[in-house]
């Protein structure tokens, strides 16, 4: 497991610390394998800055990227007690399919002292479009629940703007195309939904992701926890997952997630529109049937988190803000697993609701 060094002065530290709700960041350096970057820092995330052990942004200044990126995020996993599940969604996302954001464990170091496991996970920016060789395009983030693809906000109101709830990460072209997207989701009768949809959507890719985000569980991830890239080839949209701790049968604060809380059809007003096309649910019904076969199993998942755990277990007694022992983080494995077995199960009889 890499080590990240990360250094700011006193008086940074503390303001930064201070203002948790504030998007400033300071000027720090951060240290690798004897390599040095001169970086921003920033605190991150929603719910995440409350919790003792913060997450953090980081943007490379000089030089101006480090493996390729420009960006990266420092998950601080507070609530997951296997402190792997995003991770485990982002390489399953990976395996079906769906482009999906490359992560790996850190231990991290501030001015000296440790700051215990963190997840360093890839920002989905225009550089992880150049690290794949991938077609320009914009970048837009589903950053609060508004982002629905829907009028309406989901407790009811109106929007202000079509553009709620997204944040342009990347602007390639102008908004126009999610703007189009948009309306033709909310205002395009049944046959002309049909046969426009087509023609701004990668629909495969978009049933790809629908049965990932549905088989993890993520019950913020139809709504949020996602971005959208329009890719400047094809013209169409592309959906990728993003912040997946709360999955694999725990919601985001750590608790246990009931098998039916998310139905097999997920919740959008997007997804209700597709799988109201038959030829639409069908394909649905055969990816998610295949990836139940395949992927999602427990022999599939079973070595993953048995490699994962054996990294990190080695660090859990060196993080100062784990809030539960080593027995507990061991028996996530037999959790996680005993909840793909379930939720395959669950899925599979609820299929015959998909003919």
């Amino acid at each position: 497991m890499e080590t990240y060094f990360i250094e700011i002065s006193k008086s940074d530290l503390k303001k930064l610390y201070k203002n948790i709700w504030t998007e400033h960041y300071f000027f720090a350096q951060l240290t690798i394998n004897s390599q040095s970057y001169d970086i921003q820092i920033s605190l991150r995330g929603n719910q995440l800055r409350k919790h003792k052990k913060k997450s953090y942004h980081i943007i490379f200044e000089h030089p101006h990227l480090m493996d390729g990126h420009h960006e990266i995020h420092l998950n601080a996993e507070f609530n997951d007690p296997s402190l792997i599940r995003n991770k485990l969604s982002f390489d399953f996302f990976q395996k079906i399919g769906v482009l999906s954001p490359n992560s790996n464990h850190i231990q991290l170091f501030i001015n000296g002292k440790s700051e215990g496991v963190y997840l360093a996970i890839e920002s989905f920016d225009e550089y992880f479009l150049k690290k794949r060789n991938l077609p320009d395009g914009s970048i837009y983030y589903a950053t609060n629940d508004d982002a629905n693809f829907s009028l309406y906000t989901p407790e009811g109101y109106i929007k202000k703007s079509l553009m709620d709830g997204y944040t342009t990460k990347y602007s390639f072209q102008e908004e126009e195309h999610l703007i189009k997207m948009l309306v033709i989701i909310n205002t395009y009768p049944k046959d002309k939904f049909n046969e426009e949809i087509v023609k701004v959507l990668d629909i495969e890719k978009y049933l790809l992701w629908l049965a990932g985000a549905v088989c993890t569980q993520n019950f913020d991830g139809f709504i949020h926890n996602y971005a959208l890239y329009h890719n400047s080839e094809t013209q169409l949209f592309e959906i990728s997952p993003w912040d997946y701790d709360g999955s694999w049968g725990r919601n985001l604060h750590g608790e246990p997630l009931e098998l039916e809380y998310v139905p097999i059809w997920g919740y959008n007003t997007l997804t209700a529109r597709i799988l109201e096309n038959e030829h639409f649910k069908q394909k649905y019904r055969r990816i998610l049937e295949s990836i139940l076969h395949k992927q999602f199993i427990p022999s599939a998942i079973k070595p993953q988190i048995e490699q994962l755990q054996a990294l990190i277990l080695p660090y859990i007694e060196k993080d100062p803000y784990i809030k539960h022992n080593e027995k507990i983080f061991m028996s996530e494995k037999e959790y996680i697993l005993q909840f793909i077995e379930k939720r395959n199960q669950f899925l599979s009889d609820q299929l015959e609701s998909l003919l």
